[in-house]
């Protein structure tokens, strides 16, 4: 076909020939320019660990290595072709010129072939079947042609067989300039994927300015950013030192810019201004959390000192919404583009996995002076970087004694500050910080046990508490070729370290965990495209890791490796499926939760998704091989000890379902005691006289010779019992069905109105029953009270003159002769029937005389004006 005759390609191509030409020269600048500013930039120092080969250190985008094919990253690496090439240029000024001359017009023919292919490909879209088929045999067959070179007979293989060898190469040298010039066309295609987040901490106010006429102010702050408001955080009322302890995250697009902290007053009408500061962007360090105290600022205003804002900045590299820009642009985009984007999904998901190398141990021992004032309760927050612990609340006292112990995970290249404050909360549930202070980590010694003692600032109190940070070793990701219990010889020295003979050693190294993710399949669609961006989290106790994500795939492959240090053998493994979906929180495509003592080591299992809840199946099976040793010895010893604390998460919220099925537990609980105490009612009232003689006599018998060491016999002979039960068959292991139909509106109102009447009386006769208890001994009724001490004194003789084993005996033959003896005879309780003869608190209330108004009372003198 001939391309030059009159058509719609022909005159197209002539047309846009000198605006294309022009194009190229600005582009080849442009990317050049971007280059050079792309090394300039700050890299991310933060490192994985030191058993995994550090994937940063080639930083993504500088001068490292490059190759044109599948999974490349953009550098400014020189091929061993270019080096070839510049020798043999030197080497021949005439082969030279002709390589210029060649490298111009395959450059030029390259970017037309490139846009030619496009605007075909638009053209075939918006015309009609019989256009289409003509623009076909016009353009796509001939460029095809041009770009295989041709399949005709007596046309060479390649274009470029006839050229020499210095134009070969030229042309080869033209082939890495263009992918690097496709690379960075990509990267400014993608503005968000390379922009930043910067995570705010508005932590307190200090010397606000007054606002109110009361003296006080209610401040709130507003950041803003190019003159629009990005975030406002909530008001504080009345308060000149407001604690309110805030985070956000806001994406940032470039760092020349200025973000302004302004603090106002809450008015019913406006806000009174109380100041403002800013911060410059461009001075924040990547990574890295820094505290700014920031001072306020009004020119209008005659105040001098108008307060400070603290808060905790960190800017961080922008994990790009790489779902939209390829949604938008999936047409446009070539296949070296693509895969450059994968290149860069896959390195910036690798960042978020932070794999700690150490351990920080705080142990809180107790306070000294600490400041109460109106408070009842007090608690202690603990924060190191990301990560926070709540100390157990305790009723209010100078010296409270909390004996915690709390573990962090520590990252090196960080340089957070351990903040701890100390929390006061009233019987209303209103909280206020009662002081605070802070340790810098890094500046203690590791290795070894540091006791301080911490001032409180603006207090005269102090903490006493124990540090130690120590190196954490186990904790690696990797691929399927370099696992590491894969190795004989590494294998062979993990089983030893956890073998019966280092029993003593090292006891808070528990075991070692080995999780394979291979892959998952039929995973749910959570994109409108039909498919999802799915990638693994691991969680262990405190613990996180995660894969990297495959995007646009059902069935995604991972293929790696994770390895965990074992704190406490009974912890369980919960694998969780996310789908990425850019900036915004990721989707929830199913979970699963192993415990350790049942792995099977080595076997590939296929374990199907379930939901939030665990409850019911989700869509989709997770695929993983697991590997667990651990030292017997001191997982028993560990059984022992309090369990590890989980970092504070969201507050839970209010769910009827899940007060339905606690409500539910409790039932079954209770019925179980209920069932037993009327097999033992039964037995007394002779109901089978055979089960009451058999009764009887083991009474009897156990009364009369029961030993103390008879108590843990009973209980293993239970354990027995049980465990005879289960390896017959006669117990059946399987779950309780959930109950699947669905319930209308009235059904769950009432189903709602009953559990709460039933927690309402479960309550109430849980309280009376204690109120009555405190009434006897406080001579609420004196006839009872002293009713209660005559019994007490004629139990206290007989308990004196009789031993214990006569008294229960008598008291069993009673029990079981009274209905031989009296076949009419009420069952009944005496002690719960003497208390019931005891009013409660509530009752106390109702049944007080009230005294007669006085002429002088206040509500005689409304009544005698009306």
């Amino acid at each position: 076909m001939d391309l030059d005759r009159s058509s719609v390609w022909g005159s197209l191509k002539q047309k846009t020939r000198p605006l294309l030409q022009n194009f190229n020269i600005k582009r080849t600048k442009k990317s050049s320019r971007k280059m050079v500013d792309r090394r300039q930039r700050h890299s991310l120092d933060r490192r994985l660990s030191v058993s995994v080969p550090d994937i940063l250190e080639s930083e993504s985008f500088t001068d490292e290595e490059t190759t044109y094919s599948g999974l490349q990253a953009l550098s400014t690496y020189i091929p061993s072709t270019l080096s070839s090439s510049v020798m043999s240029l030197k080497s021949s000024s005439t082969s030279l010129k002709r390589a210029g001359e060649d490298l111009q017009w395959r450059q030029q023919e390259a970017v037309h072939t490139e846009i030619n292919i496009i605007e075909t490909e638009t053209e075939l879209r918006s015309a009609e079947p019989a256009d289409r088929q003509r623009l076909r045999e016009l353009g796509l067959f001939s460029l095809q042609k041009r770009r295989v070179g041709g399949d005709a007979p007596g046309e060479p293989d390649h274009p470029c067989e006839g050229i020499d060898l210095e134009s070969s190469m030229s042309s080869q040298l033209f082939d890495e300039q263009i992918a690097l010039e496709e690379g960075n066309d990509c990267l400014s295609s993608l503005p968000s994927s390379f922009a930043y987040l910067l995570t705010i901490h508005l932590k307190e106010g200090r010397n606000l300015v007054i606002r109110d006429r009361c003296g006080t102010s209610d401040p709130y702050v507003k950041f803003k950013l190019n003159g629009k408001t990005l975030y406002k955080s909530k008001v504080i009322y009345k308060n000149l030192n407001p604690v309110w302890d805030e985070t956000v995250v806001l994406p940032i697009q470039t760092l020349d810019q200025k973000l302004r902290v302004k603090v106002y007053d809450r008015d019913l009408a406006s806000s009174d201004f109380m100041g403002s500061a800013f911060v410059v962007l461009s001075n924040l360090e990547l990574n890295r959390t820094t505290e700014q105290i920031l001072k306020l600022e009004d020119p209008n205003s005659l105040e001098d000192d108008m307060g400070e804002i603290v808060l905790n900045l960190s800017l961080t590299v922008k994990q790009g919404d790489f779902k939209r820009t390829r949604w938008s642009n999936q047409k446009k985009q070539t296949s070296s583009k693509s895969s450059f984007l994968r290149n860069v999904r896959l390195s910036e998901s690798m960042r978020k996995n932070e794999i700690w190398n150490g351990i920080v141990t705080i142990t809180l021992l107790e306070g000294k002076n600490i400041p109460g004032g109106g408070m009842t309760q007090i608690f202690v927050l603990l924060k190191l970087g990301d990560q926070k612990y709540k100390s157990k609340t305790l009723c209010k006292s100078a010296n409270p004694q909390w004996r915690e112990q709390f573990d962090f995970h520590y990252f090196s290249d960080r340089k957070d500050m351990l903040d701890i404050e100390v929390w006061g909360e009233d019987n209303k549930k209103h909280e206020e910080l009662l002081g605070m202070c802070k340790v810098d980590i890094t500046a203690l010694p590791s290795k070894q046990t540091n006791v301080l003692e911490l001032p409180v600032e603006k207090h005269l109190g102090s903490l006493l508490m124990l540090i130690a940070v120590t190196p954490c070793s186990g904790v690696s990701i990797s691929d399927l070729c370099v696992c590491p219990l894969g190795d004989p010889s590494e294998r062979k020295q993990i089983s030893q370290r956890y073998c019966i003979k280092n029993s003593l050693q090292d006891m808070k190294d528990i075991g070692f965990l080995q999780v394979k993710v291979l892959k998952a399949v039929d995973l749910l669609a959570a994109d409108f495209s039909g498919k999802s961006d799915p990638f693994c989290v691991l969680e262990l106790g405190n613990d996180r890791l995660q894969t990297h994500t495959i995007y646009k795939n059902l069935n995604p492959e991972w293929n790696k490796v994770f390895t965990f240090p074992i704190k406490d053998i009974h912890d369980v493994l919960e694998v969780t499926v996310f789908d990425e979906d850019g900036d915004k929180p990721p989707d929830f495509l199913g979970k699963v939760a192993i415990p350790l003592l049942s792995i099977r080591n080595g076997q590939q299992c296929c374990y199907t998704l379930k939901n939030k809840d665990l409850e019911l199946a989700s869509k989709g099976v997770v695929c993983l091989e697991l590997d667990v040793l651990f030292n017997p010895v001191k997982a028993s010893i560990r059984t022992f000890k309090p369990r590890e604390k989980r970092f504070i998460g969201d507050n839970r919220k209010f769910s009827k379902k899940i007060l339905s099925r606690n409500v539910d537990r409790v039932k079954k609980i209770t019925m179980a005691i209920w069932n037993t105490i009327q097999f033992l009612r039964s037995c007394f009232l002779w109901e089978s006289t055979l089960r009451s003689v058999v009764a009887f006599v083991v009474f009897v018998v156990t009364v009369w010779h029961i030993e103390l060491y008879m108590v843990p016999l009973a209980l293993l002979l239970l354990f027995v019992y049980n465990f005879s039960l289960i390896t017959t068959g006669k117990v059946s292991s399987a779950q309780d069905t959930q109950e699947s139909e669905k319930k209308g509106l009235i059904e769950r109102i009432h189903m709602v109105q009953d559990i709460v009447i039933t927690v309402q009386n479960i309550l109430e006769e849980i309280a009376s029953f204690g109120e009555r208890i405190k009434n006897t001994f406080n001579w609420t009724v004196p006839f009872l009270s002293v009713l209660a001490c005559l019994v007490l004194t004629a139990a206290t003789v007989i308990l004196y003159f009789i031993p214990l084993r006569y008294i229960v005996l008598i008291w069993g033959i009673n029990k079981f002769t009274k209905k031989l003896r009296n076949p009419y005879a009420i069952d009944s309780n005496e002690l719960l029937d003497f208390l019931s003869r005891v009013p409660s608190d509530v009752q106390k209330v109702q049944r007080a005389e009230l005294k007669p108004y006085s002429s002088s009372s206040p509500l005689r003198k409304k009544w005698s004006t009306l």
